[in-house]
């Protein structure tokens, strides 16, 4: 059974969201505040998703995310009171997978978790012991490490994902519906240029190597470009 952590200060919501989970077959965790959040995802054992408010004492849904994504990978889904493209791309950045504005239909919210987890699987199952190494750069699929002439490079699982969808395939040129598809998954609900403002972070990120090879083709998408001379 998948075990889902949800964190929500507010009692109500989040019995409402669990009532939901377990009714389609999961088993979850409470968390009051982003502090007991913190402390349950690293202490109950295995989670296969983590649902938090933005809006939480002690630690706000962010701070949650940031710190997740320090040791795991595992699919966030962020809940926010307010519909706003800076809550959207803060939710992105700590590295959050997708969010839900409230209020929301539990029924929805229920598949979009399972959209996630199944995802997740998929990715799992479809990584290989492979390393992809271009000019100085350096993916290591199964560990989900990236580095650059021998420097860390702190990447959301989006990015890294999009990164290794490009570099996979390095002169293809993919188009932001086709990454869409195939990163967020065709059931995805949100604004397609979503893609755009990972792929702009990912080149800031990545600095020279980002500017010479993460090539935007106007009108078209998006392709990693490999000098063969």
């Amino acid at each position: 059974m998948k075990r889902i952590l949800v964190a929500d200060d507010e009692a109500r919501i989040r019995r409402l969201v669990c009532d939901f989970l377990k009714n389609a077959g999961y088993e979850t965790v409470e968390a009051v505040d982003g502090k007991d959040a913190i402390e349950k995802f690293f202490s109950v054992g295995s989670v296969d998703l983590v649902i938090c408010d933005i809006m939480m004492p002690e630690a706000d849904g962010w701070e949650v995310s940031k710190k997740i994504r320090e040791s795991s990978s595992v699919p966030i889904l962020v809940l926010t009171a307010r519909s706003q493209e800076f809550d959207e791309l803060m939710s992105f950045e700590s590295g959050a997978d997708d969010y839900v504005t409230k209020p929301f239909s539990p029924s929805v919210l229920v598949k979009r978790v399972e959209a996630l987890i199944k995802r997740s699987q998929a990715n799992q199952s479809s990584s290989s012991d492979e390393i992809i190494s271009i000019d100085g750069l350096v993916i290591d699929i199964p560990a989900h490490t990236v580095s650059n002439a021998g420097k860390t490079v702190d990447l959301t699982i989006k990015e890294h994902n999009i990164l290794v969808k490009l570099a996979g395939n390095c002169g293809r040129i993919y188009s932001r519906e086709q990454l869409l598809d195939s990163i967020w998954g065709i059931d995805f609900v949100g604004d397609p240029r979503t893609v755009d403002s990972h792929v702009a972070r990912l080149r800031t990120k990545l600095g020279e190597w980002g500017e010479k090879h993460l090539k935007t083709v106007y009108g078209v998408g998006y392709k990693i470009e490999v000098d063969r001379n």
